[in-house]
């Protein structure tokens, strides 16, 4: 049996290990090309500290970490401000709510037990969980990380709370020539995979086809030419949200992972 990516066009979106990357796609016969659409995420201590500040002097009902490194981020800002005990007070009055292992583990350091957790480590399972509370009138902090979790906010409105973020990191957008350099090539087929590493990556490309309505152009051409493949739960629920239902997912949540899961998807395919 031949190599699974022969002749393939596979579209790496992220920014990080991409000679790595491209190395185990030529490997299985495919052709590597980079796309990243991930731009630039940034620590924002000072629009972070204002927001740690308003949440200190406020208080909140619930506060929702959904990254590991986010939190750690929170809490370090904290620290230099001098507000570290302040800060983890409100934390330890409030009820938590946990997206994702990592995350559980930083509060775990903490001395914190969640409330509420999600069963599978995606944002789906973190709204499960807080499902059944009632939120109607509760002030509610979010951490993000650079990414707007659309989902999750839609679900906290709904829910009738009353939302802050906390953002320790901030995302620069990608470079506008990337992100409608590769929308054309998804629309002309001109690549066969697009291989996305964060949901990030994924809300580049379909804000750009929004902002250029061709969403459902786009839509079409990941269900009938272009395959998405997405590393882990996180990036696949974020491709779901904006509506592609056709993609390679890996078990183990690594690029390499998911280049030899679209290798063997299209041998299978043969």
């Amino acid at each position: 049996m031949g190599k699974g990516l022969e002749g393939k066009r596979i579209v790496i979106a992220g920014s990080r290990k991409t000679e790595e990357m491209s190395a185990i796609i030529e490997k299985q016969g495919g052709t590597a090309l980079v796309r990243p659409l991930q731009g630039t995420v940034f620590l924002a201590e000072e629009e972070v500290g204002s927001e740690i500040k308003e949440l200190i002097s406020t208080q909140v009902d619930w506060v929702i970490f959904t990254t590991g490194i986010g939190t750690e981020a929170l809490v370090e800002t904290a620290g230099k401000l001098g507000i570290k005990e302040d800060f983890l007070q409100v934390i330890q009055h409030a009820k938590v709510a946990v997206r994702g292992y990592k995350t559980f583990a930083a509060l775990k350091k903490l001395g914190v037990t969640p409330a509420a957790t999600d069963d599978d480590g995606t944002t789906a399972g973190l709204i499960r969980a807080l499902d059944k509370e009632d939120l109607v009138n509760k002030r509610v902090a979010v951490q993000l990380h650079g990414e707007k979790a659309p989902a999750l906010m839609a679900f906290l409105d709904k829910k009738g709370a009353e939302v802050q973020c906390l953002l320790p990191y901030r995302h620069h957008a990608p470079e506008e020539e990337t992100v409608g350099k590769l929308l054309n090539e998804v629309l002309n087929k001109e690549v066969d995979v697009v291989c996305f590493t964060t949901a990030i990556q994924v809300r580049s490309l379909f804000d750009y086809a929004k902002q250029t309505g061709r969403t459902e152009e786009l839509l079409s051409a990941f269900t009938a030419s272009t395959l998405a493949g997405a590393v882990g739960k996180v990036t696949a629920e974020a491709l779901t949200e904006e509506g592609v239902t056709r993609m390679v997912v890996p078990e183990l949540e690594r690029m390499g992972a998911m280049i030899m899961e679209l290798s063997r998807f299209y041998k299978e395919l043969n």
